[in-house]
């Protein structure tokens, strides 16, 4: 019998609003961390049916809960109504049924030692991992990828005083319930300093995300799936300045398009390429973007659906130079996910990014990419002009620089590994 209980796994249970095989960034990194935490932890996951982009299969229709394991994870899905990214109404009937979802989902797990949410949805993400540290008598780790309300404020998407207000009192709330916060950034650690005025600071702990090195690396351009996926969206033979991820509010395309307007069609680089920009994913704004793109008739953009995640890797390496930015007030609030990924994939970075914020940083300390601040529009327009000189060796030590500093720094063995030991330690 002492055998047994020294020999059983603590049970860890995990509240995560979106989870494989939905696309959202917080999904697909936690996929990996769980997975790497297995052998430390019996772990279940309460999460949503696969419903990232708005729609819900008709198979998630009929139950409120969706009982599954994959890869040894044990999974509850909860039922929730279908939404329009852009219309806000069903976006927040869509989070409030994942929330009160969470609450009863609880009740249908045993006992758990440790309790792990995200701060996705806003507030109500912490809020959920409060709950189940009550209801479960667990220790309570809350990782934090975005800062709200400090977020919701930075983009303008309300400025009903009230709200910002209640929303900030119930995250700190959170955060003090909590037995350890964890943040993804160095300025977001000054963030959770600055919210509590450096006085009784909750416990915490700063880990950088990642990529799996093991799934993201470089390719040659000869590669058949990299040759395909350029030809599948006539981007054989042009230089590719990509963006790929949630075509969304924080991120300040609305006005980069404008800056992309100044390099028409016909651009070329120093070697002779015509010059494409692509949008890889979905969002809120991406309807804003194609209007614009076909009002201006900017035929070097293009639009690309999300990739599934296994193909990801060929998407990637089809850029020459990636997009990794932020709109200004971002700082301290979130890292953009993103950034990894071109890393991962040898590429260079055009940042737009407040100085002195995590991404910012990395990018100045490797020596991947080019970097200016949000709103600074003149510079983003030099930037590209910069790269679009720079010749094909040049590129490949950029890139090559930021894929050296992940495979010593921000693999994901690393990264988990420090999530057990802060888990374990809380």
């Amino acid at each position: 019998m002492v055998n047994k209980i020294q020999t059983e796994k603590r049970k860890l249970l995990i509240y995560a609003h979106y989870y494989i095989p939905d696309v959202a960034s917080t999904g697909q990194i936690l996929k990996e961390l769980v997975e790497g935490m297995l052998h430390a932890f019996d772990i279940t996951v309460i999460c949503v049916v696969p419903s990232y982009t708005g729609k819900v299969a008709e198979e998630y229709k009929t139950k409120l809960f969706y009982k599954e394991e994959i890869n040894g994870i044990k999974i509850i899905r909860i039922r929730v109504p279908e939404f329009s990214k852009s219309n806000k109404i069903s976006r927040i009937r869509n989070i409030l049924a994942y929330f009160f979802g969470s609450m009863l989902a609880t009740f249908q797990v045993g006992k758990m030692d440790y309790v792990y949410s995200i701060s996705q949805p806003p507030i109500l993400g912490g809020l959920i991992g409060v709950w189940g540290k009550w209801i479960k008598h667990a220790k309570y780790i809350y990782n934090i990828q975005d800062f709200n309300p400090e977020q919701t404020m930075a983009v303008g998407y309300s400025k009903n005083k009230f709200i910002l207000k209640a929303m900030m009192f119930f995250d700190k709330f959170s955060c003090k319930s909590a037995d350890k916060v964890i943040v993804v950034g160095r300025d977001m650690v000054e963030t959770l300093k600055d919210r509590f005025k450096n006085k009784n600071v909750p416990n915490h702990a700063f880990i950088n995300n990642w990529i799996d090195e093991n799934k993201i690396y470089p390719l040659e351009k000869s590669n058949l799936q990299v040759v395909g996926f350029k030809k599948r969206y006539a981007l054989d033979n042009k230089y590719v300045i990509m963006y790929s991820g949630n075509i969304g509010l924080y991120y300040d395309l609305e006005n980069i398009i404008n800056v992309i307007k100044k390099f028409p069609p016909g651009t070329r680089t120093a070697d002779g390429r015509e010059v494409v920009f692509a949008f890889i994913g979905a969002g809120s704004i991406k309807d804003k973007l194609v209007s614009f793109k076909e009002k201006n008739n900017m035929h070097n953009v293009v639009f690309i659906p999300y990739q599934d995640k296994d193909d990801l890797i060929y998407s990637l390496n089809a850029g020459d130079v990636h997009w990794c930015v932020n709109a200004k007030g971002i700082k301290g609030v979130s890292v953009p996910s993103k950034f990894y990924g071109c890393v991962g994939a040898g590429k260079p970075v055009i940042g737009v990014l407040e100085e002195g914020s995590e991404a910012r940083l990395l990018i100045e300390e490797i020596g991947c990419g080019l970097v200016c601040e949000p709103g600074d529009y003149k510079s983003i327009e030099r930037i590209i002009g910069q790269f679009l000189k720079i010749n094909a060796e040049e590129h490949k030590t950029m890139g090559m620089a930021g894929r050296d500093y992940l495979i010593r720094n921000l693999t994901k063995d690393v990264s988990v590994c420090k999530y057990v030991r802060a888990i374990q330690e809380s």
